[in-house]
Protein backbone atom coordinates (compact mmCIF):
# COMPACT_ATOMS: atom_id res chain seq x y z
CA UNK A 1 0.00 0.00 0.00
CA UNK A 2 1.15 3.29 -0.88
CA UNK A 3 3.08 5.12 2.36
CA UNK A 4 0.63 8.08 1.55
CA UNK A 5 -2.68 5.91 2.04
CA UNK A 6 -3.47 6.98 -1.40
CA UNK A 7 -5.93 4.72 -2.62
CA UNK A 8 -6.75 3.09 0.41
CA UNK A 9 -10.53 2.47 1.06
CA UNK A 10 -12.25 3.20 3.66
CA UNK A 11 -13.05 0.79 6.44
CA UNK A 12 -16.70 0.59 6.93
CA UNK A 13 -17.86 -1.49 10.41
CA UNK A 14 -20.85 -3.35 10.15
CA UNK A 15 -23.49 -2.30 12.33
CA UNK A 16 -24.09 -4.93 15.14
CA UNK A 17 -27.15 -6.75 16.29
CA UNK A 18 -28.87 -7.79 19.18
CA UNK A 19 -31.79 -9.45 20.26
CA UNK A 20 -34.47 -7.39 21.97
CA UNK A 21 -37.64 -8.59 23.59
CA UNK A 22 -40.82 -6.65 23.70
CA UNK A 23 -44.71 -7.61 24.17
CA UNK A 24 -47.08 -6.42 21.23
CA UNK A 25 -49.01 -4.05 23.60
CA UNK A 26 -49.86 -0.79 22.70
CA UNK A 27 -46.89 1.04 24.98
CA UNK A 28 -43.92 -1.28 23.75
CA UNK A 29 -44.96 -0.94 20.25
CA UNK A 30 -45.28 2.91 20.61
CA UNK A 31 -41.78 3.35 22.76
CA UNK A 32 -39.71 0.92 20.09
CA UNK A 33 -41.33 1.47 16.49
CA UNK A 34 -38.80 3.81 15.61
CA UNK A 35 -35.71 2.04 17.01
CA UNK A 36 -37.11 -1.41 15.42
CA UNK A 37 -38.18 0.03 11.82
CA UNK A 38 -35.05 2.25 11.55
CA UNK A 39 -36.24 5.83 11.92
CA UNK A 40 -33.85 6.72 14.43
CA UNK A 41 -29.67 6.13 14.13
CA UNK A 42 -28.64 3.57 16.56
CA UNK A 43 -25.38 1.98 17.63
CA UNK A 44 -27.00 -1.65 16.70
CA UNK A 45 -29.22 -3.11 15.05
CA UNK A 46 -32.38 -4.78 16.99
CA UNK A 47 -33.68 -8.54 16.05
CA UNK A 48 -36.63 -8.32 17.37
CA UNK A 49 -38.33 -11.37 19.17
CA UNK A 50 -41.97 -10.46 20.50
CA UNK A 51 -43.92 -12.53 23.02
CA UNK A 52 -46.22 -12.29 25.88
CA UNK A 53 -44.32 -10.59 29.13
CA UNK A 54 -44.29 -14.30 30.85
CA UNK A 55 -42.33 -15.67 27.72
CA UNK A 56 -40.10 -12.66 28.26
CA UNK A 57 -39.78 -13.28 32.08
CA UNK A 58 -39.23 -17.41 31.59
CA UNK A 59 -36.30 -16.26 28.68
CA UNK A 60 -34.64 -14.15 30.97
CA UNK A 61 -34.11 -16.87 33.57
CA UNK A 62 -32.33 -18.81 30.56
CA UNK A 63 -30.41 -15.05 30.02
CA UNK A 64 -31.44 -15.53 26.37
CA UNK A 65 -32.37 -12.13 25.24
CA UNK A 66 -29.57 -9.15 25.07
CA UNK A 67 -32.27 -6.35 25.64
CA UNK A 68 -35.80 -6.93 27.11
CA UNK A 69 -39.00 -6.27 28.34
CA UNK A 70 -39.66 -7.82 31.88
CA UNK A 71 -41.81 -8.09 35.14
CA UNK A 72 -40.47 -6.07 38.19
CA UNK A 73 -41.29 -9.50 39.77
CA UNK A 74 -39.31 -11.29 37.63
CA UNK A 75 -36.20 -8.89 37.98
CA UNK A 76 -34.84 -10.26 41.66
CA UNK A 77 -34.12 -13.56 39.59
CA UNK A 78 -32.35 -12.29 37.56
CA UNK A 79 -30.07 -9.10 38.34
CA UNK A 80 -27.05 -11.45 38.53
CA UNK A 81 -27.03 -10.85 34.63
CA UNK A 82 -29.18 -7.93 33.62
CA UNK A 83 -28.66 -4.41 34.68
CA UNK A 84 -32.13 -2.07 34.78
CA UNK A 85 -32.50 0.89 31.99
CA UNK A 86 -33.63 3.97 33.18
CA UNK A 87 -35.63 4.11 29.78
CA UNK A 88 -38.38 2.37 28.50
CA UNK A 89 -40.34 1.43 31.90
CA UNK A 90 -44.34 0.63 31.91
CA UNK A 91 -44.30 2.62 35.90
CA UNK A 92 -46.92 5.27 36.72
CA UNK A 93 -50.31 6.00 38.47
CA UNK A 94 -53.69 4.69 38.22
CA UNK A 95 -52.40 2.04 35.90
CA UNK A 96 -52.27 -1.17 37.97
CA UNK A 97 -53.84 -4.73 37.41
CA UNK A 98 -57.51 -5.27 38.31
CA UNK A 99 -59.20 -7.96 39.95
CA UNK A 100 -62.55 -8.87 38.47
CA UNK A 101 -64.72 -10.98 39.01
CA UNK A 102 -67.52 -13.41 36.58
CA UNK A 103 -70.72 -13.01 36.35
CA UNK A 104 -73.08 -13.94 39.42
CA UNK A 105 -70.05 -14.84 41.65
CA UNK A 106 -70.82 -13.43 45.33
CA UNK A 107 -68.76 -11.23 47.12
CA UNK A 108 -68.84 -13.89 49.89
CA UNK A 109 -67.04 -16.23 47.59
CA UNK A 110 -64.22 -13.77 46.75
CA UNK A 111 -61.42 -14.88 49.27
CA UNK A 112 -61.18 -18.78 48.05
CA UNK A 113 -62.10 -18.32 44.71
CA UNK A 114 -60.25 -19.68 41.56
CA UNK A 115 -58.10 -16.86 40.04
CA UNK A 116 -57.04 -16.42 36.42
CA UNK A 117 -53.57 -14.94 36.71
CA UNK A 118 -51.60 -13.40 33.62
CA UNK A 119 -48.22 -15.63 34.50
CA UNK A 120 -47.23 -16.67 37.86
CA UNK A 121 -43.53 -14.26 37.26
CA UNK A 122 -45.79 -11.27 36.56
CA UNK A 123 -46.22 -8.28 38.62
CA UNK A 124 -49.72 -8.63 38.48
CA UNK A 125 -49.65 -11.98 40.12
CA UNK A 126 -47.15 -10.48 42.96
CA UNK A 127 -48.96 -7.50 43.91
CA UNK A 128 -51.99 -10.22 44.43
CA UNK A 129 -49.84 -12.33 46.85
CA UNK A 130 -48.38 -8.93 48.46
CA UNK A 131 -52.13 -7.89 49.46
CA UNK A 132 -52.88 -11.37 50.40
CA UNK A 133 -57.06 -11.11 50.75
CA UNK A 134 -57.29 -13.39 48.07
CA UNK A 135 -56.32 -17.14 48.90
CA UNK A 136 -58.18 -18.86 45.91
CA UNK A 137 -56.48 -21.20 43.72
CA UNK A 138 -54.31 -19.51 41.07
CA UNK A 139 -54.16 -20.65 37.38
CA UNK A 140 -51.84 -19.38 34.92
CA UNK A 141 -52.68 -18.60 31.22
CA UNK A 142 -51.77 -16.00 28.35
CA UNK A 143 -53.21 -12.50 29.87
CA UNK A 144 -56.14 -11.97 26.84
CA UNK A 145 -57.29 -15.32 27.36
CA UNK A 146 -58.49 -14.34 31.22
CA UNK A 147 -61.58 -12.10 29.92
CA UNK A 148 -63.01 -15.31 28.19
CA UNK A 149 -62.49 -17.75 31.21
CA UNK A 150 -64.10 -15.77 33.08
CA UNK A 151 -67.20 -15.76 30.62
CA UNK A 152 -66.97 -19.22 30.24
CA UNK A 153 -66.71 -20.15 34.21
CA UNK A 154 -63.72 -21.67 33.68
CA UNK A 155 -62.65 -18.98 36.81
CA UNK A 156 -64.41 -16.94 39.29
CA UNK A 157 -61.87 -14.10 39.29
CA UNK A 158 -59.26 -12.56 37.05
CA UNK A 159 -56.39 -10.67 37.28
CA UNK A 160 -57.06 -8.43 34.11
CA UNK A 161 -53.68 -6.39 32.68
CA UNK A 162 -52.79 -4.42 29.89
CA UNK A 163 -55.75 -3.52 27.60
CA UNK A 164 -57.98 -5.45 29.70
CA UNK A 165 -58.72 -2.53 31.84
CA UNK A 166 -60.45 -0.81 29.29
CA UNK A 167 -62.46 -3.53 27.82
CA UNK A 168 -63.54 -5.92 30.93
CA UNK A 169 -66.84 -3.58 31.80
CA UNK A 170 -68.45 -4.10 28.29
CA UNK A 171 -67.83 -8.28 29.23
CA UNK A 172 -70.01 -7.89 31.89
CA UNK A 173 -67.33 -8.49 34.77
CA UNK A 174 -66.94 -6.35 37.97
CA UNK A 175 -64.55 -4.55 39.56
CA UNK A 176 -63.23 -6.15 43.30
CA UNK A 177 -60.01 -4.77 43.54
CA UNK A 178 -57.84 -1.92 41.82
CA UNK A 179 -54.00 -3.10 43.35
CA UNK A 180 -52.40 -0.46 41.48
CA UNK A 181 -54.46 1.94 43.59
CA UNK A 182 -53.94 -0.33 47.04
CA UNK A 183 -50.30 -0.25 46.14
CA UNK A 184 -50.42 3.40 45.63
CA UNK A 185 -52.11 3.73 49.15
CA UNK A 186 -49.83 1.72 50.88
CA UNK A 187 -46.39 3.44 49.51
CA UNK A 188 -47.14 6.48 48.67
CA UNK A 189 -45.23 5.67 45.31
CA UNK A 190 -46.01 5.27 41.87
CA UNK A 191 -47.08 1.07 40.62
CA UNK A 192 -43.62 -0.13 38.66
CA UNK A 193 -45.22 -2.29 35.99
CA UNK A 194 -42.26 -3.95 33.59
CA UNK A 195 -38.92 -2.42 32.69
CA UNK A 196 -36.37 -2.76 30.17
CA UNK A 197 -33.38 -4.87 31.06
CA UNK A 198 -29.86 -5.32 29.15
CA UNK A 199 -27.03 -8.31 29.73
CA UNK A 200 -24.14 -7.27 32.29
CA UNK A 201 -21.89 -8.97 30.24
CA UNK A 202 -22.30 -6.74 27.07
CA UNK A 203 -21.41 -4.18 28.93
CA UNK A 204 -22.00 -0.37 30.61
CA UNK A 205 -20.77 1.25 27.45
CA UNK A 206 -23.40 -0.81 25.79
CA UNK A 207 -26.16 0.00 27.74
CA UNK A 208 -26.22 3.31 28.04
CA UNK A 209 -25.96 3.25 24.30
CA UNK A 210 -29.60 1.08 24.52
CA UNK A 211 -30.58 3.30 27.08
CA UNK A 212 -29.86 6.46 24.33
CA UNK A 213 -31.47 4.27 21.77
CA UNK A 214 -35.03 3.96 23.90
CA UNK A 215 -35.33 7.64 24.68
CA UNK A 216 -34.50 8.04 21.12
CA UNK A 217 -37.66 6.07 19.70
CA UNK A 218 -39.85 7.21 22.23
CA UNK A 219 -38.82 10.90 21.44
CA UNK A 220 -39.79 10.07 17.90
CA UNK A 221 -42.54 8.25 18.39
CA UNK A 222 -44.01 11.71 20.46
CA UNK A 223 -42.85 13.65 18.05
CA UNK A 224 -44.66 11.76 14.97
CA UNK A 225 -47.94 10.09 16.69
CA UNK A 226 -49.00 8.89 13.47
CA UNK A 227 -45.66 7.24 12.01
CA UNK A 228 -45.94 3.87 14.20
CA UNK A 229 -49.78 3.44 14.19
CA UNK A 230 -50.30 0.91 11.74
CA UNK A 231 -46.94 -0.94 13.70
CA UNK A 232 -48.78 -0.29 16.68
CA UNK A 233 -52.53 -1.76 15.23
CA UNK A 234 -50.92 -4.88 13.88
CA UNK A 235 -49.94 -6.42 17.04
CA UNK A 236 -52.05 -4.93 19.29
CA UNK A 237 -54.81 -7.48 20.83
CA UNK A 238 -57.34 -4.42 21.20
CA UNK A 239 -58.05 -3.06 17.59
CA UNK A 240 -60.02 -0.56 18.66
CA UNK A 241 -58.03 2.88 18.31
CA UNK A 242 -59.35 4.35 20.85
CA UNK A 243 -58.35 1.59 23.48
CA UNK A 244 -54.93 1.73 21.65
CA UNK A 245 -54.78 5.60 21.78
CA UNK A 246 -55.67 5.25 26.09
CA UNK A 247 -53.44 2.46 26.80
CA UNK A 248 -50.66 4.46 25.30
CA UNK A 249 -51.61 7.31 27.29
CA UNK A 250 -52.06 5.47 30.15
CA UNK A 251 -48.77 3.34 30.29
CA UNK A 252 -46.19 5.72 28.14
CA UNK A 253 -45.11 8.97 30.60
CA UNK A 254 -42.08 10.81 31.57
CA UNK A 255 -41.06 8.11 33.62
CA UNK A 256 -40.62 5.81 29.92
CA UNK A 257 -38.21 8.40 28.83
CA UNK A 258 -36.37 9.26 32.52
CA UNK A 259 -37.53 7.01 35.79
CA UNK A 260 -35.94 9.77 37.90
CA UNK A 261 -35.48 9.49 41.57
CA UNK A 262 -38.50 8.46 42.19
CA UNK A 263 -39.48 5.85 40.09
CA UNK A 264 -36.07 4.30 40.98
CA UNK A 265 -37.41 4.36 44.57
CA UNK A 266 -40.95 2.94 43.11
CA UNK A 267 -38.68 -0.31 41.70
CA UNK A 268 -36.95 -0.81 45.14
CA UNK A 269 -39.43 -0.73 46.87
CA UNK A 270 -41.28 -3.08 44.77
CA UNK A 271 -38.29 -5.32 44.31
CA UNK A 272 -37.84 -5.50 48.35
CA UNK A 273 -41.02 -6.72 48.80
CA UNK A 274 -41.42 -9.17 46.08
CA UNK A 275 -37.46 -10.59 47.61
CA UNK A 276 -39.09 -10.88 50.88
CA UNK A 277 -42.63 -12.23 49.68
CA UNK A 278 -40.46 -15.18 48.13
CA UNK A 279 -38.30 -15.11 51.14
CA UNK A 280 -35.00 -13.97 49.56
CA UNK A 281 -33.27 -11.15 49.84
CA UNK A 282 -31.75 -9.14 46.46
CA UNK A 283 -28.57 -9.64 45.76
CA UNK A 284 -25.61 -6.88 46.04
CA UNK A 285 -25.31 -5.62 42.82
CA UNK A 286 -26.05 -2.46 40.94
CA UNK A 287 -29.53 -2.30 39.85
CA UNK A 288 -29.83 0.64 37.62
CA UNK A 289 -27.61 1.47 34.20
CA UNK A 290 -25.69 5.68 34.30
Amino acid sequence: MNSSGRGARSLILPIPSHSLGISPCPNDTFIFEALINGRIEASFKPRLHMADVEDLNLRSLRVDLDISKLSIAAVPAILEHYLLLNAGAALGRGCGPLLVARPGLKSADYSGARIAVPGRMTTANLLLSLHGGFKGPREEMVFDRIIPALGSGEADLGLIIHEGRFTYARHGLSLVLDLGEWWEKEKGLPLPLGVIAVKRALGADFALKSQAAVRASLAYAWAHPDAGRAFIADHAQEMDPVVMRRHIELFVNEYSMNLGDEGQKAILELLRAGARENGAVLPDFPVFAG
